[in-house]
């Protein structure tokens, strides 16, 4: 039973749905009101409208709540096509900047995000006057906080807040790599409500401005890519370190768009079980923290076999019974 109860809450509503709606709307429109129906002749409609006076009441005054003709029909066409062209143009200009620095690329970003919010807000009160609604005394009686309130949309005020916030006290822009929550991605946008986050598998979470608490801008400074190689007890340390000297920085002259400096020697990390362990790391940015350490691993491995330097492994030894 519950299972589908949840199958119910998740369909879609249906246009027909909608449609039924607002015929039974038209109707109520029109029983309470008969002199808005074209067919009846006018002795029809005063009669009517006289019937239902004297027993409930002047209900004609029930049309008079909105104003209803091809004016204001046109008008509200008129009002959405001014919003979503507005709403295009600003999307078309804000695509063709391309800021050179990231708060530039995170302003433009929330400025696109905002943009919706801002023409379908104007947009759907602005209907509202055209039909008749008197924003204004709305506004006026409950105020704009707690209208805003009313519709239980304190998230929404938080989420806008924070990520304006975010953008101008430069906290993380698009293109910086972040850790909240332990998840660990690139910055993708920064929008009103919520911030884009892509993750080295292509996979892009989306989470509310007001939820991004501790954050970890890993982009703010340098990374480091480290790694530790092992060398037999047998092998001539000063040997391998000769080797460090002339092959780390053959590494960052062969890869000089990963490694910010020259790979750094720091010594024996430990003495392990089957070998020593070396300790080799490198600068790099954040983006490249991971790609740097496989290139690492690969160029030290392939300088050592050069250089006849063993790498230990693991190996089995069987004996066999007389």
């Amino acid at each position: 039973m519950s299972d589908e109860i949840i199958k119910k809450e998740k369909q879609p509503v249906k246009a027909s749905k909608i449609v039924g709606l607002i015929v039974v709307f038209f109707i109520f429109l029109a029983i309470t009101n008969p002199a808005i129906i074209p067919f009846l002749s006018p002795e029809t409609k005063e009669s009517l409208q006289g019937t239902w006076s004297r027993i409930f009441g002047d209900v004609s005054k029930v049309s008079q709540t909105f104003k209803f003709n091809f004016a204001t029909l046109f008008q509200i066409i008129a009002i959405i096509l001014l919003m979503v062209t507005i709403t295009q143009i600003v999307l078309f200009i804000a695509d063709k900047v391309k800021p050179k620095n990231p708060k530039g690329r995170s302003l433009v970003t929330l400025i696109k995000s905002a943009t919706s919010y801002v023409t379908f807000i104007v947009g759907f009160f602005w209907c509202l006057a055209a039909i008749g609604v008197n924003v204004s005394t709305i506004f006026a009686s409950v105020g704009i906080i707690t209208l805003v309130v009313g519709f239980g949309a304190q998230s929404l005020v938080e989420d806008l807040i924070t990520g304006v916030f975010l953008v101008f006290e430069d906290q993380f822009n698009v293109g910086d790599i972040i850790e909240v929550g332990g998840y660990r991605g690139t910055v993708e946008s920064i929008g009103i409500r919520t911030t884009a986050i892509k993750d080295v598998g292509g996979n892009i979470k989306l989470i509310n401005n007001s939820d991004l608490r501790n954050i970890l801008n890993r982009s703010a400074i340098d990374s480091v890519a480290v790694t530790t190689v092992s060398v037999s007890y047998s092998t001539d340390l000063e040997k391998v370190e000769k080797v460090f000297e002339t092959l780390l920085p053959a590494i960052r002259e062969k890869y000089s768009d990963v490694f910010l400096e020259d790979p750094k020697y720091l010594g024996v990390q430990e003495l392990g079980e089957s070998g020593v362990q070396l300790k080799v790391i490198g600068k790099v940015n954040e983006k490249d923290i991971f790609s740097a350490a496989r290139l690492l691993n690969r160029e030290i491995k392939i300088g050592f076999d050069q250089n006849g330097i063993e790498i230990p492994f693991n190996q089995i030894v069987v004996h066999q019974g007389k």
